[in-house]
């Protein structure tokens, strides 16, 4: 298990962005989950794209599921 570096979290979320930082508020900082603000900070952008297979076993375990006659949308 890896340790999250949270002093290092703090200082990209909450910093100003003149320094890098996002120049989150406390609030918004602590809503974020740590994948969320990773992916805030363009950290862990090396993940592979979803593959075909991957993608019909995501579509069979959440399939849409149709409530009315609406078009879908929203």
């Amino acid at each position: 298990m890896r340790r999250i570096d949270w002093a290092g979290l703090m200082r990209a979320g909450l910093g100003p962005p003149s320094a890098g930082g996002l120049g989150l508020t406390p609030a918004a900082f602590w809503a974020l989950r740590p994948v969320e603000l990773r992916i805030m900070l363009g950290l862990g952008a090396e993940s592979a794209p979803v593959g075909r297979a991957r993608l019909e076993a995501l579509m069979a375990a959440f399939p849409d599921r149709r409530t009315g006659g609406g078009d879908g949308g929203a």
